[in-house]
């Protein structure tokens, strides 16, 4: 069993989470490809599974889709800009934005740089005159 501390009960005590490493062994072998699975594998699968929940629960509590019951990509995202805990989830669980407002965003980076490449080779320009 792999256990993992996910918060506290009601009386304040810290409560256990165990998944059995025997069923996450015979669902990791239904695959095709895995012939054996090595114990550290195993228990990593157990951990990440966990931390997955932790994440889903915590975006759910503190999501907006909480009052009709629904967990949304928005929950996710939002929990791994706000939280501390998940601030390294910020670029894999990025905010959504519409396609047109990104090609803007893209635009307005590259009239950037092509203006500082001007200035620097005028700069340049300026240097070489003197």
């Amino acid at each position: 069993m792999a256990d993992v501390v996910v918060g506290k009960d009601k009386g304040g005590e810290q409560r256990l989470i165990s998944l059995p490493l025997s069923r996450i062994r015979v669902i990791m072998k239904s695959s095709p490809e895995v012939s054996s699975i090595n114990q550290e594998a195993l228990v990593l699968t157990a951990k990440a599974t966990l931390f997955v929940q932790c994440l889903a629960t915590y975006s759910y509590r503190h999501g907006s889709g909480k009052e009709k019951k629904v967990l949304t990509y928005s929950d996710l995202a939002n929990t791994a800009q706000q939280s501390e805990t998940f601030q390294f989830l910020a670029d894999i669980l990025p905010k959504k934005i519409l396609a047109s407002k990104y090609l803007k965003m893209l635009k307005e980076e590259k009239r950037e740089e092509d203006e500082e490449n001007d200035n620097d080779n005028e700069s340049d320009h300026d240097e070489a005159d003197s």
